[in-house]
């Protein structure tokens, strides 16, 4: 197994790491699009997160990779084993790192099953996808533009349910595909359609480094790679062991977030004057806002924890204009924040003065 250039020792994209983190604290959030020109490290972030992360608990001799402790996504085929009375022991495995080529065709992502052999022998023979070998890890796609349209969808389907659903003349077959998504193209090359774009719950848009001190450090580190790849990475093992830990934390932390109306309503502000189109943005910046408060070690978000949600949550569903990308940092959108908050609680106000003075008119008319 060849070795991987370790994430810790990326230097600098902070966002595009950022993103990777907030998707391995909580995979429900939706995966990430990572837009960038050549050789600006998005597949080495992407190979070198899935190696950080913690092994899984997992079936033993299931093709897809159940959580023994979570039944209600159990694939098919261990719920049957379960309903017959078979044990369902468990072992550790490493994540699986899945890299989708660009001529997969939708069979080859999410799997076939064979009538033939169900209408002559009764017997239910399902041949497992990309989904299957997915499940559980990072499903990497480069040149995510220019994969089919149509695939791109069935697999941001299957990562927004979490569950890989085949049904062919009335034979169904289902198996848990909760995975990382995440996607690289270069806008160069063609984008995708607004459509497939929204479907991406984070997006990052990267440029190589301009600093000539960063650039120095690039050059340095990726020659020790090269030249004795097993003392790099035993160099930067302690600092992989510390982040790895604080994902694994931040794990059992991000349902224990809490959050008010107001941090709701701070939300829905901020997308709303914006003219976000849709739900999408707003159910996406909350989760990343409570993933981020988990890897702080916070169980509860923050007006700075929503600014950087949004910063990785909206340049790709926004146009250009009224709020320029180039100024969507963390300190304009939390200023942004605070002042629609600011006039919502204003509003607020004057709806319950305007409330109280009726309802004191009423009462003087009786």
């Amino acid at each position: 197994m060849p070795t991987i250039y370790p994430f810790t020792a990326i230097v600098g994209q902070k966002r595009m790491i950022r993103a990777l983190i907030l998707n391995a604290v909580d995979i429900r959030i939706g995966g990430v699009l990572i837009r960038g020109e050549r050789g600006t490290a998005k597949s080495t972030a992407a190979r070198a997160l899935a190696m950080l992360l913690p092994d899984v608990n997992v079936v033993v001799d299931c093709r897809f990779g159940c959580d023994p402790e979570h039944s209600s996504s159990w694939c098919t085929e261990c719920r049957e084993r379960s309903t017959n009375g078979g044990l369902l022991p468990s072992k550790e495995r490493p994540i699986p790192f899945i890299n989708l080529p660009v001529s997969a065709t939708e069979d080859r992502v999410v799997g076939t099953l064979d009538i033939e052999q169900a209408i002559q022998k009764g017997e239910r023979h399902f041949e497992a996808g990309v989904l299957a070998s997915a499940n559980r890890g990072l499903l990497y796609i480069d040149e995510v533009n220019l994969l089919d349209d149509h695939v791109v969808d069935v697999l941001l389907d299957s990562a927004a349910m979490g569950m890989n659903i085949v049904e062919r003349e009335g034979i169904s077959f289902s198996h848990p595909a909760r995975f990382i998504l995440v996607g690289t193209m270069n806008p160069e090359e063609g984008d995708l359609r607004p459509q497939l774009l929204d479907r991406f719950a984070l997006s990052v848009d990267i440029v190589g480094i301009r600093g000539t001190r960063e650039r120095v450090a690039i050059m340095e580190r990726h020659l020790g790679f090269e030249q004795d790849p097993k003392a790099f990475v035993a160099e930067w093992q302690g600092k992989e062991d510390e982040l790895s830990q604080r994902i694994v934390h931040a794990r059992t932390l991000v349902d224990k977030v809490e959050y008010t109306s107001r941090d709701l309503l701070s939300i829905a502000a901020l997308t709303s004057s914006l003219n976000v189109d849709g739900h999408r943005a707003d159910l996406v910046i909350l989760k990343a806002a409570r993933a981020q408060a988990a890897f702080d070690g916070r169980t509860s978000i923050t007006d700075l924890d929503i600014a950087l949600a949004a910063e990785l949550a909206l340049p790709h569903r926004i146009n250009r204009s009224p709020f320029q990308q180039e100024g969507m940092t963390p300190e304009s959108l939390q200023e942004r924040i605070e002042e629609l908050r600011g006039q919502a609680i204003a509003e607020e106000e004057e709806l319950q003065e305007k409330s109280d003075s009726e309802e004191g008119a009423q009462e003087k008319k009786t």
